[in-house]
């Protein structure tokens, strides 16, 4: 009957595992298909499978907005294995109960109260007719008083030696706490010291740069004066030759009539020395060692060639034996540089100054251009904003269906519209720029890649949706990086990866409840960031699409947002984002930490883009800012 009950439970611990992990289910989610899976052993697998797929019977399911967490409980199965686990716990506690008193392990039904004290053992009354006769005996009780006093000896002498052992051990934490103090001061140290000299150098390259600019403005100038004089003469010259040439065609009384004023200024200059070159005033720039600084001093150097390390020393075989006295680690902490020396030798110049400003402090000076309308160089909702490489501003005119071109003073350079071959012109939502120079554009439904001059290379087929996309490229995967928001009465956002040719890679967003994200963008790093103007913050994902954090929140303070769109990162890892409904555009460092407002009063911005020359691209209102940062 036994065995029987035992079977029983064996076979209900089977029906309520979970058939990924073969253990007892905890937290159960059943799917649509009904079928109980544990909520851990369901997240892992969604993460790893898209789109997700009954690990039992194969069937497709689509995931709640919520994620698995949203998937209904299976109340029934959580009580079951509660039950059972309980009644294991009952059993296993009747199991381990120890039997009463001391019983002898010889003689199971007789207690031990003797002791023998030739073999010192404790005996029981049959122990000492067998094995034990005629050995001398006493009580059991009476032995253990009198063994008490050596027993507590030696364990006084043990807690005495592993007092010396933890007191060695918390020597060694206190140890390694100073080292890690000492270790962070001196850190700090260095970062300090090489901001400092980061510092001097980017003023000396700013006054190198001024100067080199005023010379080049001076070199310009002259050129300039002596064109406008020249042109002067040439406009003379050839106005009284052109005169002539027409009378001379006409008639004998014309040419007649003009001889005299031909003869005149052609005298002029007859004797009139011919222009010579213009001497221009080259430019100095003679380049100095750079401070470079170690540990404890300042050297300076032309920083040679690194030389290749030696080989480590080698692992000691086995682990010093342990000391009876354990001594102190000596340890000497790394000498803390110095304040770098001041560089000197740097070029003079003729720079002229303006008040207190120093001729290389640099001046941001911002360029904003555009108005509404069809025209060029008008916008009707322009959204999304790129920069190439080589400085050319792309903007997707929503409105007006085509994408404008620019340079980064704001000069028109070419147009073209967003319309593929036999079909419909497309409203562009978002552009981006991709590893080999081409733009990916999306609109409402069918993304496409464009040369840079608006010949479709190619395009593939997306779900209709209402809401606004946005664009990026993970150069390093070659995935085009998408945004979306599906569904009309509960709407949830998501990024999908496809391969250039459409092909879908993964999609996430609605496990962090994601409900309408706008622009995209990809760091230095990889990571992906998205903008989702519903929840008020900003989600980063690594390059796998593993979901790392989010920042924002509704709100006007620092750090808040208020429909977030446009994101883009600087050199720095620095995150930009286009706060829209706070009329601002702000800083977060790479950790979402904010930073500072880059600009306030920008009306309702769109979208930002970073050129490699270091300039911010803007757009708000039918205008685009290229901000000088």
């Amino acid at each position: 009957m036994a065995a029987a009950s035992s079977s029983l439970g064996i076979q209900f611990r089977e029906e309520l595992s979970c058939s990924i992990c073969l253990e007892l289910f905890t937290r159960p989610k059943v799917l649509p298909c009904q079928h109980t899976f544990c909520q851990d052993c369901l997240q892992d697998h969604a993460s790893r499978r898209v789109p997700l797929q009954c690990p039992n019977c194969r069937q497709q399911v689509r995931l709640p907005p919520q994620g698995v967490a949203g998937f209904p409980d299976n109340h029934l199965v959580t009580n079951l294995c509660e039950r059972l686990q309980n009644q294991a716990t009952l059993s296993g506690e009747r199991n381990e109960q120890p039997q009463s008193g001391n019983r002898c392990s010889f003689h199971p039904s007789e207690e031990v109260k003797l002791y023998c004290i030739q073999c010192n053992v404790p005996v029981c009354t049959e122990c000492c007719e067998e094995g034990h006769d005629g050995h001398p005996t006493t009580g059991l009780k009476k032995a253990a008083q009198e063994r008490s006093l050596p027993v507590q000896a030696l364990i006084n002498e043990g807690r005495n030696i592993l007092e010396n052992y933890l007191s060695f051990l918390r020597s060694l934490r206190e140890e390694e706490k100073t080292l890690n103090e000492q270790k962070q001061h001196r850190d700090n140290s260095i970062i300090q010291t090489y901001n400092q000299m980061v510092q001097k150098l980017t003023r000396s390259k700013d006054h190198l740069l001024y100067e080199s600019q005023q010379n080049h403005s001076e070199n310009l100038e002259k050129i300039q004066t002596e064109r406008d004089r020249v042109l002067a003469d040439v406009n003379e010259l050839s106005a009284v030759c052109n005169r002539a040439e027409q009378e001379l065609q006409q008639g004998w009384a014309e040419i007649l009539s003009q001889q005299t004023a031909l003869t005149g200024v052609v005298g002029k200059y007859r004797g009139k020395a011919a222009p010579t070159p213009v001497q221009t005033q080259p430019a100095v720039f003679q380049p100095t060692d750079t401070p470079v600084p170690v540990l404890g001093h300042v050297i300076v150097q032309s920083l040679p060639p690194a030389p290749i390390p030696a080989a480590p020393a080698p692992i000691p075989a086995a682990p010093a034996p342990i000391p009876a006295a354990p001594a102190p680690i000596p340890t000497a902490p790394a000498p803390i540089p110095a304040t770098p020396a001041a560089s000197s030798g740097a070029a003079r110049g003729r720079g002229h100054h303006h008040g207190n400003q120093r001729p290389w402090e640099h001046q941001p000076q911002n360029v904003t251009f555009g108005k509404g309308g069809s025209g060029t160089g008008q916008f009707d909702q322009p959204r999304g904003v790129t920069v190439s490489d080589e400085g050319e501003i792309f903007v997707a005119d929503w409105g007006n269906e085509r994408i404008q071109v620019f340079t980064l003073q704001g000069t028109f350079v070419r147009q073209f519209q967003t319309v593929m071959p036999g079909e419909v012109k497309m409203r562009p939502q978002d552009i981006a720029i991709d590893g080999e120079g081409n733009l990916w554009v999306v609109g409402e439904t069918r993304p496409a890649q464009y040369d840079k001059q608006g010949r479709v290379l190619r395009k593939f087929d997306l779900q209709k949706t209402w809401c606004l996309r946005g664009v990026a490229v993970d150069t390093r995967r070659n995935h085009i990086l998408i945004t979306q928001t599906t569904g009309d009465y509960d709407p949830y956002g998501e990024m999908l990866a496809v391969g250039p040719d459409g092909t879908l890679v993964g999609k996430v967003g609605w496990e962090q409840g994601m409900k309408k994200p706008h622009h995209i963008t990809v760091d230095g790093e990889g990571n992906i960031l998205v903008s989702d103007s519903d929840n008020h913050c900003v989600y980063v994902y690594n390059g796998h699409g593993q979901f790392l954090f989010q920042f924002g929140g509704e709100g006007s303070g620092e750090g808040q947002l208020h429909d977030p769109r446009g994101i883009c990162t600087d050199r720095a890892g620095n995150i930009i984002v286009a706060d829209r409904l706070n009329n601002r555009v702000e800083m977060f460092d790479k950790t979402g930490k904010f930073l500072k407002h880059i600009a306030k009063d920008v009306k309702k911005p769109r979208a930002v883009a970073m050129a490699t020359q270091g300039q911010l691209v803007v757009t708000s209102n039918n205008t685009v800012t290229i901000f000088d940062t």
